[in-house]
């Protein structure tokens, strides 16, 4: 038997960084994204030669692990390792032979959640295969347990809700790390005009968020003021965007975003760099009225916001740069997982 799962990344709009303890314990955070048609893969084989074989495309890293109860945390396919580690731990799983296999439509470091996103499509490989009665909370706690306290990598929160629960999603996070996921009914003609106004453009240079989460952390629970006034701007922008985006009010949501780019650069010294730079001004000279890189920052994609019929000058001047630029569409559906029970016809 074969099963397949598959998660989708997503756009952080607004309240990105909220999300992180301590400040969403302190003040409460509050996060507006939604899902694309960019996802996480996993699927796992059942096998019966006593091993437990790995095959991560993106870390280019291929193993073949002893069936154990625990595989080791070596640096490489740490996140496929820490969920198979924390499963049989619980006692969710039995130890079984199987050979994973994983990969991510986005390079890491994106912006776009892919490390996140890939612990919720693993798990959610790993429930379709046992029959785990796991619901989307349940899958997008779990997700956020293994990534941040079992192996101990910084970041937020909403990656995990918005792979679980696909689409748009106003998301509240709260102490002891309590979170409500509301789930938006946008109306069609709005996300056609949205997908319509924005280009995603990757920066070509990948980043790893620790550091600057790190920093944004030391600031909050410092009690820097400029960056714990920015942060209340940045968690206000979320609700602000969210009534933007109900009501179909493009010119809100651009200036909103702008607004929260200029807020977020103020969280951590390393947020914006002379590349991201490079890539704003060139768009911005070609016709795009807002911004903002999405994830913690640093590198990876940028959104920017542009009239609809001046999206061509904008795709042209970004492709003279060294990024690319990457179609998109909003997508409904959150992880899901499936079987395949006649391999033979594969």
């Amino acid at each position: 038997m074969i099963i397949r799962s598959k998660a989708p990344l997503r756009l952080g709009f607004a309240g990105g960084g909220s999300d992180v303890s301590p400040y969403s314990d302190l003040y409460g955070g509050i996060v507006l994204n939604a899902t694309i048609n960019l996802y996480a893969y996993c699927t796992i084989e059942e096998t019966d030669d006593g091993q437990v074989s790995i095959d991560c495309y993106d870390d280019n890293f291929r193993a073949v692990c002893p069936l154990a109860r625990e595989l080791p945390l070596d640096g490489r396919a740490s996140l496929l390792k820490g969920v198979y580690n924390r499963l049989v731990r619980d006692g969710a799983i039995p130890l079984r032979a199987c050979r994973i296999t994983t990969y991510n439509d986005a390079p890491a470091g994106s912006g776009l959640g892919t490390s996140s996103t890939m612990v919720v499509a693993i798990l959610k490989a790993f429930a379709e295969w046992h029959n785990l009665p796991l619901g989307d909370y349940e899958i997008a706690r779990l997700a956020y347990e293994i990534e941040r306290k079992d192996l101990g990598l910084s970041g937020g929160k909403q990656d995990q809700y918005a792979a679980a629960f696909g689409g748009f999603n106003y998301m509240e996070f709260q102490q002891d790390d309590r979170v409500i996921v509301n789930p938006l009914k946008v109306k069609r003609w709005i996300t056609d005009e949205l997908e319509a106004s924005l280009v995603l453009y990757f920066t070509g240079r990948s980043r790893s968020s620790a550091a600057i989460i790190d920093e944004q952390k030391r600031n909050t629970a410092s009690g820097n003021a400029r960056s714990l006034e920015a942060m209340h701007r940045i968690r206000q922008s979320a609700v602000d965007m969210k009534l933007a985006l109900l009501k179909g009010d493009m010119e809100a949501f651009a200036r909103i975003l702008g607004q929260a780019w200029e807020d977020k650069k103020k969280m951590a010294g390393s947020i914006s760099n002379p590349i991201i730079e490079e890539a704003f001004d060139v768009a911005l000279r070609a016709g795009a009225r807002a911004g903002k890189v999405s994830g913690a920052g640093g590198g990876g994609f940028i959104m920017f916001f542009v009239e609809p019929t001046r999206k061509k000058q904008v795709l042209e001047a970004l492709g003279k740069l060294d990024g690319f630029t990457q179609h998109f569409t909003f997508t409904d559906g959150g992880a899901h997982g499936w079987r395949i029970y006649d391999t033979d016809r594969l």
